[in-house]
Parts: structure tokens; C-alpha cells; sequence
């Protein structure tokens, strides 16, 4: 099979997967088509009374347990989220937020699961991730979705009561690309038979409960599989850069029998709900990285208060100040922007697969900065380990740790760069309906002539509209007070990334897919304003209890979020981005090896995609 026909299996997979209904309004989607509708999400909808009440009690329960029971440096000196500690998050059904209570859960609003998160992933980010893997993307999320009411009753209740559970669809040699998956799973009368590799299996190593994707015939499916099953052997446990404390796995299955009451939805689907799961399964992230950026601002306000360099704190040296301005704007508008997400998928009442995705992608790459600033203000301090500072006498600041930790939310559940891409096909969505064999590289003549009629329709009434709006209007969004003349340069804003991507897919046509650094900055683009939105919304709604310092925070993040934004329109059509690709295709062709000499390599030898052999199981129950 030729490349082209191998990358066209691989998006015609993806594509199949993709959900391509739009039964619900998407504030994301409008703002991308440059219809800024605020009243999507303004005012941002409320958890009922009773909902909010419980939810509260449910974090401080949860805050006096981790204060009194949980010991992060531990985790990370030994690997290994204590047994006891496992148990006591289950008695507080930390293992169940989101199940209903019907099926033993707590049956808190996503809001209230995020700031879970937000408070565990503070404290001890490889503990999120315990509890995120297990519920996100684990056995509750597709079951709540997808499952039948015989699944629910017999798996649900176990999960909430803290039975572990993991989500298996990585292999060694399928990452984004689920067209190469090779795991099969084959009918035999009642049963199905599972054979493969599964790699990177969050939760693997001590899970009770497995969800598996696996290939039937041409198609992928998802199974419930018990992790006890004979055939299932969890091979090692992986080390990584951070996180130490996770216990994730290489799984192999061998003619491992599942009952076919365990397939999730119908054979085929699988895909789809991995997809849809990850719609508000991603919301975790998001959740776990304004919990980083909030500490963040902790240790920034009581460091550039302490310390003192040439006769005065270096919080008041310029240097330092612009790093705590942007340390302490960043973590309020991450917190606005997990808060909005979680309470739209609460509302139900929009379609939030752009925005959940958005906030995955812009929480992920803004955190990672923010804890980047905090390790260069804390300098040599910023690079020793928390360990190595308290045993000389000085706070134990983990600084080093979250930045290590937070590396991976990057690449967790979908890299940026694959993120950015999903969310591009999300985005111009509206302009492949009315064009789509316009700028499709495989479609014919006639189609073409066709599509191009229709894309006139469509484009004669788009266009128009992107001419001006309410944000041209100097009185417009005054409820919003000093924040209204961002969110008038967010409706402007919105019109000129729509037409963006207009002359985009004007001047590339079909090959607009593979302009991947174009669609990158669109994304971008679009994840600011979102970002902005969310802070000015969460400003006035904060303002009414704290006064002006919402406000304060708010304006200086938009005036931030606006320079961000002018350079990435700048790079549009300014760039190196013809010039990089062709570099980098003399690099792998091995153009410069002449730049390699003079190193050594301190790789360890072995194939670039292998799987383990031998040894025993290295699964253990939690006890």
C-alpha cells in the first residue's frame, strides 16, 4: 500500500468514528465561524442547590483526608500510591464522583468532579491521575454513554466502591493512528477471543476492571474485560519522566475469552466511543492543571515576598514581577476556563466536543508554562528536589516535580499537535458540508463542479456577516464594565479568524489538511479567545462576592491573551513553514549527519517498537 493510500485509510477511520451530527448548539464552533454567541454561555449555567451543597461537603471531606492522609513526597520517593490511601478515597467515594447514586456513586456535576481534581492534582498530581484514569477514561465514562442497564448494575456499582479501572487502546505501534490497531477480538459463539498488545495502560498494573479496544473484522469495538481474566498478563511496570507514582503497564492478551454481554454499544462502534467518552472525559486535565497554576501562584507570592536581592524582594524586580503577572492571570483564566467546560457538560444543553478539546489543549500548554516561569523564579531552589531542599534545612518546594508531572498532559489523551487537528475538523465542519468535495485532494471534475456550486451558495450568505458585528459597537457588552472592550475585540476577533480560515481553504484547497502549522495557529488562535471569554464571565460572576480584583486579574490575562494573539495571526502568512518542512525532509534523508559527529550516543541499544518477552505477571491487587 503507497503512503497516500495508507494516510487515506487512516483518515477515513478517523473520519468514520467522528461524530458528525450537530443536534446542539456549540458556542466553540460558532466562535471559529466567526458568530460570537455569548448568550450560549453567558450567564454560565449553575449546578442546582441541592447538587452544589453536596459537592461542597464532598471537596472539604475530601481536603481534610489528603491533609491528614495523604504523603505526596512518599508517592513520589516510593513509586506507589499507598494501599491504605487507595481505600480511604474509596470510603469517600472519590472512586464514583460523577456515577449516579442509583449505581452507588455520589452523582456530583462535572463541576464538582473538576475541582476534586483541581485540589488532588495541587497536592499530588500522580494521584489525579489515579483517579482520573479510573473514571475519565476508564470503565464509569463509556458505560454512562454507551451501556446497557445489565452492564451499569454489574459494573458501575464495583467502580464507585473503588474497584480499579483502566482504558486499553495505545499500542506499541498505534498511537493516534487507530487504522494500524492490530488487537483482535474474534466471535466464538457466546464469547469473544482477545488477542494482542496494549501499551501504556494507566491504572494497568493494579486494575480490576479493563475497558479494551480491539479490531472486529474491519472495524474496532470496545469491551468491559475483568483484568483477572486467564490470557491477561500485565508484563512490566513503565518508569517515566514524572508522575512516579502511576502504575501503568504493558498488557498482553492471549486467546483471553470475554462474554459478548461485555461488547459496549454494537460491534464497530468502538471508535466512536472513545471519542465521545473523551468529550468530558478530557475535562480532567483541565481540572488538574489550573490545580498546578493555582499552587503555582502560592509559592510565587510567598517566594517574591521572601526573598531578598539587592536590597529589596524579587517579586518587586521587573524581571520577576512580569513572571508572577503571568503566573497569577494564567492560573484565574485556567480556573475559568475548566469551571465554564464542566458546567456546560453539566447544562447538557450545548454540544461541548471543540470546547472540552480546547481546554484540554490550552490548560495543557499554559500550565506547563506558568510551572516553567515558578522553576526559573525559584532558580538553583527551582531545580533541587523538594527531598534534597528540606533535608538542608529549607522548604520542600516540589517545584521540579510539577514541572516534571505536568510534562505529560501535553501528550496525555491526545498530543497537542493531534489535538489541534481534531479540532481543526471540528472547526470547519460548517465549510466541508458546503464544500467538502471542493477541497477534497481525491474528489473528481464533476464533483468538484458540484461542490463548487454549493460553496457559492453557502459563502455568498457567510461572508456578509463577517463584515461587522456588536464588537464594533463602543457600547457593546457594557455589563461587563472595564472587561467590555475585551470582549468586544473577542466578537472582532472571531470574524477575522473566520476569515482566516476562509482564504486558508481558498489558497491550499485539499491540500489545507496538510498546512498542519496553519490549522495549529487557527486552534490557537481560537483557544485564547475562548480563554478570554471564560475569564471576563467567571470576572463578573467572582466580582459580586470579591470586588475588583476579578477584574484585575481578568484584564491583565485578556491584555496578555491579546499579544498572543496578534503574533499568531502575524505568523499566519509570515512563517518558515515551507522552508522548515523542506529542512526537516533533508534531515531524515540524511543530508546533515555531518552535524551528529563529535557525540556520543547514550541510548540503549534495542528495536524503536518492541514488545517485552518473558517474565511474570507483574499485576497486583490493591489490598
Amino acid at each position: 500500500m503507497t503512503e497516500h493510500a495508507k494516510y487515506a485509510e487512516s483518515r477515513e477511520v478517523g473520519e468514520q468514528a467522528r461524530e458528525k451530527e450537530w443536534t446542539r448548539p456549540s458556542f466553540a464552533r460558532r466562535l471559529f465561524l466567526g458568530d460570537y454567541r455569548l448568550d450560549l454561555v453567558h450567564p454560565a449555567p449553575a449546578p442546582p442547590d441541592d447538587a452544589a451543597k453536596r459537592g461542597e461537603e464532598f471537596v472539604r471531606s475530601l481536603r481534610r483526608f489528603l491533609g491528614a492522609h495523604v504523603d505526596p513526597q512518599l508517592i513520589e520517593r516510593t513509586a506507589q500510591v499507598p494501599d491504605d490511601v487507595v481505600k480511604g478515597l474509596a470510603r469517600l467515594g472519590a472512586f464514583g464522583i460523577t456515577i449516579k447514586e442509583e449505581y452507588g456513586g455520589l452523582g456530583l456535576p462535572y463541576l464538582y468532579y473538576c475541582r476534586a481534581l483541581m485540589l488532588v492534582g495541587s497536592y499530588c498530581p500522580a494521584l489525579a491521575t489515579l483517579l482520573s484514569a479510573h473514571q475519565s477514561i476508564g470503565v464509569p465514562q463509556p458505560l454512562k454513554l454507551f451501556g446497557t442497564e445489565e452492564q451499569k448494575r454489574e459494573f458501575l456499582p464495583r467502580c464507585a466502591a473503588g474497584e480499579i479501572s483502566a482504558f486499553l487502546l495505545t499500542e506499541p505501534d498505534v498511537g493516534s493512528d487507530p487504522a494500524r490497531l492490530a488487537t483482535t477480538a474474534v466471535r466464538d459463539g457466546d464469547e469473544y477471543v482477545i488477542d494482542g498488545v496494549k501499551l501504556w495502560t494507566t491504572n494497568g498494573v493494579i486494575a480490576d476492571l479493563l475497558v479494551v479496544m480491539a479490531r472486529t473484522g474491519e472495524k474496532i469495538s470496545a469491551f468491559v474485560v475483568e483484568a483477572g481474566t486467564p490470557g491477561i498478563t500485565v508484563k512490566r511496570r513503565n518508569e517515566f519522566m514524572g508522575l512516579r507514582g502511576i502504575e501503568n503497564g504493558v498488557t498482553v492478551f492471549d486467546q483471553v475469552r470475554v462474554p459478548a454481554r461485555n461488547l459496549i454499544g454494537k460491534e464497530g462502534e468502538g471508535l466512536k466511543i472513545a471519542l465521545t467518552t473523551l468529550n468530558t472525559g478530557r475535562l480532567s486535565l483541565p481540572a488538574t492543571c489550573a490545580g498546578n497554576a493555582k499552587w503555582a501562584v502560592k509559592i510565587a507570592r510567598e517566594w517574591g515576598s521572601e526573598r531578598v536581592q539587592w536590597g529589596r524582594p524579587v517579586g518587586r524586580h521587573e524581571a520577576v514581577a512580569t513572571k508572577i503577572a503571568f503566573i497569577a492571570a494564567s492560573a484565574y483564566a485556567l480556573e475559568a476556563v475548566c469551571e465554564l467546560t464542566s458546567r456546560l457538560a453539566d447544562d447538557r444543553r450545548n454540544d461541548i466536543r471543540i470546547e472540552a478539546a480546547l481546554a484540554k489543549l490550552y490548560a495543557s500548554e499554559l500550565a506547563y508554562r506558568v510551572l516553567d516561569e515558578l522553576v526559573q523564579m525559584r532558580g538553583g531552589r527551582g531545580y533541587e528536589t523538594a527531598a534534597s531542599l528540606a533535608a538542608r534545612g529549607e522548604r520542600g518546594v516540589p517545584a521540579e516535580q510539577m514541572l516534571r508531572d505536568s510534562r505529560i498532559n501535553r501528550i496525555f489523551e491526545g498530543s497537542s499537535e493531534i489535538m489541534r487537528l481534531a479540532i481543526t475538523r471540528e472547526a470547519v465542519d460548517a465549510h466541508l458540508t458546503a464544500a467538502g468535495e471542493l477541497i477534497n485532494p481525491d474528489a473528481g471534475r464533476h464533483e468538484r463542479a458540484q461542490a463548487l456550486r454549493r460553496a457559492g451558495r453557502f459563502y455568498a450568505t457567510w461572508l456578509p456577516t463577517l463584515v461587522a458585528g456588536t464588537g464594533n459597537l463602543p457600547t457593546s457588552y457594557a455589563e461587563f464594565g472595564p472587561l467590555a472592550a475585551h470582549l468586544r475585540f473577542v466578537e472582532r476577533t472571531s470574524r477575522k479568524l473566520a476569515r482566516s480560515t476562509f482564504y486558508g481553504m481558498s489558497r491550499w484547497q485539499g491540500g489545507l489538511e496538510h498546512k498542519q502549522s496553519f490549522l495549529g495557529r487557527i486552534v490557537d488562535i481560537g483557544a485564547e479567545l475562548y480563554a478570554m471569554t471564560a475569564a471576563c464571565l467567571k470576572a463578573e460572576e467572582d466580582a459580586r462576592d470579591l470586588g475588583r480584583r476579578p477584574y484585575e486579574l481578568a484584564d491583565t490575562f485578556c491584555h496578555q491573551a491579546r499579544r498572543r494573539v496578534d503574533s499568531l495571526f502575524a505568523r499566519l502568512w509570515d512563517n518558515t513553514d515551507g522552508q522548515d518542512v523542506r529542512l526537516a525532509g533533508y534531515v531524515l534523508d540524511g543530508r546533515y549527519t555531518f552535524l551528529e559527529e563529535g557525540i556520543l550516543d547514550p541510548s540503549i541499544e534495542g528495536p524503536w517498537i518492541g514488545v517485552p518477552e518473558g517474565g511474570e505477571s507483574v499485576r497486583r491487587k490493591i489490598s
